[in-house]
């Protein structure tokens, strides 16, 4: 675990954050967001920033592998617009923070990664990875199917953590596995995400640098795997 440094000792989000992102919730509009665009940066991007540029040398001391890129636009803080193209939901803003350390080879969110979400009605630490291609998640299977045992101790480990598997799943098993395969649950999945709740206060703290980095810690077995399953180094 990284050393706790003066630096890691500030505080970066506060109770200003979620309170911008309720304010954001009922007011959903550009000409708002432009109005209150101070606010953001004040309470919510700048922080957002401050906390991934601390936890950059944490990140890499899990894995040299994984980015902590404290940037405005294409780094670890995933943007405050919407994709409302194909959704019924045609509001222009997230009312959420997503922050995501992902696998230096991957090109996008659905790269291996842990992920930190902030938002009013939940916050929660992610490791795993989101919507995979059908290419990346047979691979996945694959591997679940051929070395059960190394992803049965990650799941173990994870539960004791208090994490849960989340995402999508098949209603079906997935085509070339048997209904009666022991793993079946596993395989049927869409998403390999590993997800546990967290209070918001945690974030607020002094050492929530090293709170994240310790829940992080708590991943790697299911990183290590699933970068093993694609060939990826971790």
């Amino acid at each position: 675990m990284a050393t706790q440094t003066p630096m890691q000792a500030k505080t970066t989000f506060s109770p200003a954050t979620l309170h911008f992102l309720n304010q954001l919730a009922q007011n959903n509009s550009r000409d708002w967001f432009k109005a209150n665009q101070d606010e953001y940066e004040n309470n919510v991007r700048t922080p957002a920033l401050r906390f991934i540029e601390q936890m950059q040398p944490g990140i890499v001391a899990l894995s040299p592998k994984l980015t902590a890129v404290p940037k405005k636009v294409g780094g670890s803080l995933m943007r405050p617009q919407r994709d409302s193209r194909f959704s019924k939901d045609k509001t222009p803003y997230k009312t959420n923070v997503g922050i995501q350390f992902r696998h230096f080879q991957g090109k996008d969110v659905h790269a291996p990664g842990l992920y930190l979400h902030i938002a009013p009605e939940g916050c929660f630490i992610a490791a795993g990875i989101w919507h995979p291609e059908s290419k990346v998640l047979n691979a996945i299977r694959r591997c679940i199917d051929e070395n059960p045992n190394a992803y049965q101790k990650a799941l173990q480990a994870l539960q004791a953590r208090g994490f849960t598997m989340d995402g999508d799943s098949l209603i079906r098993p997935p085509k070339g596995f048997d209904q009666t395969h022991p793993l079946l649950t596993e395989l049927k999945r869409k998403d390999y995400i590993a997800i546990k709740n967290i209070d918001f206060e945690e974030l607020c703290k002094p050492d929530a640098i090293n709170f994240c980095l310790e829940q992080f810690q708590h991943c790697s077995l299911l990183m290590a795997y699933l970068c093993f399953a694609l060939e990826l180094d971790f």
